[in-house]
């Protein structure tokens, strides 16, 4: 009876640890795991109508050209102090099911209209409006060149594109202990865009202009590569389509506003860590891999 017991202590030991094996090694991102990363893009962004809204005038540059604007010392992106400054991308997500996860965040992106370049101006300034870059009157698709100093718009306070996620995560490659893996993330999001907007024009120059300035739906791809099973460096390949229709231009002045449609694409490179908050069949550090 005795040896009968541990017979069968260890044949149904042998199955467990077998099964336990099995689930360790399917591929399948499991639900419970939590996930950060932040990290910096480049963006680029369609030509697209510029329309200028205010007290005496409605007009609207055709064709508008707008880039984006990274910071070019190095330093600021290492820094403690300033690393909020660049073009960033912060998310927090969550796997609510094998292989599907939500994620929260934004996306601080740039936009510059490019100066010292000829627009089709289209619409109307009343006269005595503008006396500096002299537009004045009735425009139908009249040539003018834009100078910094007297016209200028730009977004590099903040185009905040605050949006939600739903991705398809899987893993393809895991190696022997977890070490390393690979794994793909497919996703699409929504959102709205907070915009801080720098505006000149009429003589009058106006920074940090705040507003929720309309909204934004995208899709990402992306290749994350996974060490030690809790840290990843993650590349996406992004894009979408943003519809502002009312970024405020004057902190003073209700009545002044810009509207403009575009569509954009991004590429990102983050890093972050990942944790795992539903432990299975004993492994507390690890993935977890559905039967």
């Amino acid at each position: 009876m005795k040896k009968s017991i541990i017979l069968l202590f260890i044949l149904s030991t042998s199955i467990s640890f077998s099964q336990y094996r099995k689930a360790k090694t399917k591929r399948s991102w499991s639900a419970g795991t939590l996930f950060f990363y932040w990290g910096y893009n480049r963006s680029v962004y369609t030509n697209s109508n510029l329309n200028f809204i205010g007290t005496g005038y409605d007009f609207t540059l055709n064709d508008a050209k707008g880039v984006d604007r990274p910071s070019e010392d190095l330093k600021t992106y290492f820094s403690l102090q300033t690393i909020t400054v660049p073009q960033f991308n912060f998310r927090i997500g969550y796997n609510i099911k094998n292989n599907w996860a939500i994620s929260f965040g934004y996306d601080h992106m740039k936009y510059v209209l490019v100066d010292n370049h000829p627009y089709a101006l289209s619409g109307y300034i009343k006269p005595g409006v503008d006396n500096v870059t002299n537009w004045s009157g009735n425009y139908n698709n009249e040539l003018v060149t834009t100078k910094q100093e007297t016209f200028h718009y730009e977004n590099t306070n903040g185009m905040n594109y605050i949006r939600a996620e739903l991705a398809r995560i899987d893993q393809w490659y895991r190696s022997e202990g977890g070490i390393f893996a690979v794994s793909t993330s497919f996703g699409l999001s929504s959102g709205g865009i907070l915009n801080v907007n720098d505006f000149t024009f009429a003589g009058r120059k106006d920074n940090v202009t705040i507003s929720m300035s309309g909204f934004g739906i995208s899709a990402h791809a992306g290749a994350r590569f996974e060490f030690w099973k809790h840290f990843f460096i993650q590349g996406n390949l992004a894009g979408g389509f943003i519809n502002q229709m009312r970024v405020d231009t004057r902190p003073d002045d209700y009545n002044s506003y810009a509207k403009q449609k575009f569509g954009y694409s991004a590429l990102e490179l983050v890093a972050g860590g990942l944790f795992y908050f539903k432990p299975k069949k004993g492994c507390d550090s690890c993935p977890q891999w559905s039967k």
